[in-house]
């Protein structure tokens, strides 16, 4: 047995599907060498049966019941006995050989998917991609499950042109000719099969993409009235797909109508010639016989040659559309690095507005435009090397863009606004790298103050969070991912509005605890919160996305120059504070939700809308 997925599925060529096909076929040689030997041998072994019984007729209509008749039927049970073990036994390797090319063409495209970033997005449906794995890797490996029993069923179709012809010329070359007469007919279907089948998949790829913008959409339709409206495009893709199915269907029912007609007219053929060849003398009885099994198998070899093309159509158009996922550039790390990682505990600085994180302190990032200093944070973590070419970001002096992505990302975590769940165990969504001991989950649990989770969820750590947590309230998965990226402790961490959905008691915790974890370790939060601001060591003003102040929060609310601007953002949030012991909605573009245990309570926008302060999901730097 073999561990499958591969732990690395390698670099595939992007030039093309007979390329890409040929990568995979190479890689896993010895797989595909063992199904193509034993598809030799089954299909050989059934080719030597009508031979073998052919032989045993006329010897006992000579001999009688005598040592050669029992000699060609002991043969019969040995060819029979490997034939099966063959087939049993290359059946395991024919579907190895098939998971292995899906699940590595699924492989690399989740790694081009993980490593691209917003790219995808920009560049493909989400359809396309859901179908690249659910669809188009499946019939990339389909191809190489066959290969074994066509290459034997071309090894048996040759065997059996020779005996034919030793037992008739005549015979042998109307096997030799009217086979391939068959299978050619047969490809003239293959290229109308291919065009059809191509329409349908981009089709129902498109049928995809609108299925998950309506559903992650869905309260916000419901909200606008737009429901109906998404309804009816759906409707209507859908029978579109359903049209281009019946299509590849139609001619599907041709090829495999002629799959049956062609090679049984061939049968009649051959068998009202042997017949004729019987009477007049020509073959014997039991030649007779033997052309009657070669009739009856060589359909075999033909079924396995259709089958074969139909196989290699769908891949190729799979893998066509594999292709298409895997050219897509990552929007960082897309060239080698330039530059050896700075030392630790260096300056990461933001050139264009200034922003200079010292290493060490924990500082906040205030700005009376909640989207500026949220912009600043996801530069700090370089998530796009094209558009961020013109704000540069220096770790040590170094651009960013110039280090390798990995090291970047290790050393540098930015968790956004709004929170992104996945389906799984609460553990391991936590515990993203699960390196982690249970003493270190629990630890990072209670710095972001979510032991209220572990309550809420049965089993705990070993419970089962649906997708994107939506069991949760809006604070408990701000907070779970609040843990999520502590866990990983990082050189420099950068939290964007990491307690925005929980109410005031809450947040003071959190931020007590925050800064006293954190101390000499490098930390921005952006945040505007006084609850948090007063536990910081440094806070840095911006104004029109420049630095203008720096320092103590208690001393930039005494600042003579901008002081007024500084208790303009933060003075918001002290009046928003509710005044009867429920958390209020924040006003400076950042809104506050109330944080109960009900399930499906909300934080600041719906889980599948950004939240204006930051504006994605939460991005850690993982390795």
């Amino acid at each position: 047995m073999r561990s499958l997925p591969l732990p690395d599925p390698g670099t595939p060529p992007l030039t093309g599907p007979f390329a890409y096909l040929w990568w995979l076929a190479r890689r896993q040689w010895a797989v595909l060498g063992a199904a193509v030997g034993l598809g030799v041998v089954m299909f050989a072994c059934q080719a030597f049966l009508p031979h073998l019984t052919g032989t045993a007729i006329d010897d006992g209509l000579t001999h009688g019941f005598g040592p050669p008749l029992w000699r060609a039927a002991g043969l019969l049970l040995a060819l029979g006995a490997v034939s099966a073990a063959a087939s049993a036994i290359g059946h395991r390797f024919d579907v190895q050989a098939w998971m292995r090319a899906s699940l590595t063409s699924s492989q690399l495209v989740g790694r081009t998917v993980s490593r691209s970033g917003h790219a995808i997005t920009a560049e493909l449906p989400t359809g396309e991609v859901v179908s690249a794995v659910a669809n188009d890797a499946l019939r990339v490996g389909e191809v190489f499950a066959m290969l074994g029993r066509f290459v034997g069923s071309l090894v048996a179709y040759g065997a059996c042109a020779v005996l034919m012809l030793r037992v008739s010329v005549p015979l042998g070359l109307v096997v030799l000719l009217g086979l391939p007469t068959v299978a050619a007919a047969l490809g003239l279907l293959v290229k109308p099969l291919q065009r059809r089948q191509t329409t349908q998949r981009e089709a129902s790829g498109r049928l995809t993409t609108l299925g998950a913008d309506t559903v992650s959409g869905l309260r916000i339709l419901r909200g606008i009235g737009g429901e109906g409206v998404f309804t009816a495009r759906y409707r209507a893709q859908s029978q579109l797909v359903r049209e281009r199915g019946v299509q590849v269907a139609v001619t599907q029912s041709w090829l495999d109508a002629l799959q049956v007609l062609l090679p049984g007219s061939f049968v009649v053929v051959l068998l009202w010639l042997g017949a004729h060849m019987a009477v007049d003398g020509t073959i014997t009885p039991g030649q007779l016989v033997s052309v009657y099994g070669y009739a009856a198998f060589l359909g075999w070899p033909v079924q396995q040659a259709t089958q074969m093309l139909q196989g290699t159509t769908r891949a190729w158009v799979g893998a066509k559309k594999v292709l298409k996922v895997l050219a897509v550039v990552p929007a960082t790390g897309a060239t080698p690095a330039t530059a050896a990682t700075p030392p630790p505990h260096v300056h990461l600085v933001d050139e264009v507005s200034g922003v200079s994180l010292v290493p060490g302190r924990v500082a906040a990032l205030v700005s009376a435009d909640p989207d500026e200093s949220a912009a600043i944070a996801t530069r700090l973590g370089r998530f796009d090397d094209e558009a961020e070419a013109a704000t540069p970001v220096h770790l040590g002096g170094v651009p960013l863009s110039a280090l390798d992505k990995d090291d970047v990302r290790s050393r540098i975590v930015v968790a956004e606004a709004t929170p992104q769940l996945f389906s799984g165990r609460l553990g391991d969504e936590i515990d993203v790298h699960g390196q982690a001991t249970e003493d270190d989950l629990l630890g990072a649990i209670t710095l972001a103050d979510a032991h209220d989770v572990l309550d809420s969820v049965p089993d705990g750590l070993a419970g089962e969070l649906p997708e994107k947590g939506r069991s949760l309230s809006g604070g408990q998965r701000q907070r779970v991912a609040l843990a999520r990226a502590l866990l990983l402790d990082p050189e420099i961490l950068v939290l964007v509005e990491p307690t925005s959905a929980v109410d005031a008691h809450t947040e003071a915790r959190i931020a007590a605890r925050l800064a006293q974890a954190r101390q000499g370790r490098t930390t921005l939060l952006v945040t505007a919160s006084p609850l948090v601001l007063d536990h910081v060591d440094e806070v840095l003003l911006l104004r029109e996305g420049e630095l203008v102040a720096r320092g103590p929060h208690a001393e930039l609310l005494e600042h003579t120059e901008h002081g007024r601007a500084y208790r303009r953002v933060v003075g918001r949030h002290l009046d928003d504070e509710p005044t009867d012991g429920l958390p209020d909605d924040r006003a400076a573009g950042t809104t506050r939700a109330i944080d109960t245990d009900e399930p499906g309570a909300r934080a600041d926008t719906p889980d599948d809308e950004p939240a204006l302060a930051g504006g994605g999901h939460e991005r850690g730097g993982r390795p």
